[in-house]
């Protein structure tokens, strides 16, 4: 079955991310009139949550009710990817995240993303580490305290910055390994 849950809340996930940059950097629109800035944030920062749940629960229904699929190994990091970008880039517009930090973190997620498919094109694949799921939780952290705009949330995305970076040469020295070795 190619339509499972897990790939129907990637999905979701896909669908949410435009939606909540839309909350994010559409506030003048006709749409959102008489809207108080902060409805706007909290909308924004429920879906974030939402789909960052959805994340959590695809990868663990597909693990164990062994529902992995091909579409779900493209469909779970695209989803993830969009969610994230659509996160920073709607918070750098809106001038709460610093360009730099952002910069690095896609910059990053783009190239890790590159050596994924590199890595799939040789027949092998370098699972992300423990660094790399602390990236994330504290990347999902960073956003949704700049969503909300609430103290320290700067200090959270520089954290998350160097650990998206740390984990990134993690991740590039596994792919040495194997593709080297």
């Amino acid at each position: 079955m190619i339509l499972n849950l897990p790939n129907a809340l990637a999905l979701l996930r896909v669908a949410m991310a435009p939606l909540m940059y839309l909350f994010l950097v559409d506030r003048d629109s006709s749409l959102f009139s008489g809207m108080h800035s902060s409805w706007l944030d909290y909308f924004a920062a429920l879906l974030f949550v939402l789909a960052s749940t959805t994340d959590f629960f695809d990868g663990f229904i597909a693990r164990s009710w062994n529902q992995k699929t091909e579409l779900g190994a493209i469909l779970d990091p695209l989803a993830d990817k969009m969610l994230v970008l659509a996160a920073f880039l709607g918070l750098m517009m809106m001038g709460r995240a610093n360009p730099w930090a952002i910069y690095l973190i896609l910059t990053r997620e783009f190239f890790i993303t590159g050596i994924r498919v590199a890595s799939a094109s040789k027949g092998y694949s370098v699972s992300a580490s423990m660094a790399g799921k602390v990236k994330t939780v504290t990347q999902m952290f960073a956003i949704g305290f700049l969503m909300m705009n609430w103290p320290f949330a700067n200090l959270l995305l520089w954290i998350a910055v160097i650990l998206t970076l740390y984990s990134g040469f993690e991740y590039i020295s596994a792919y040495a390994k194997k593709a080297y070795k």
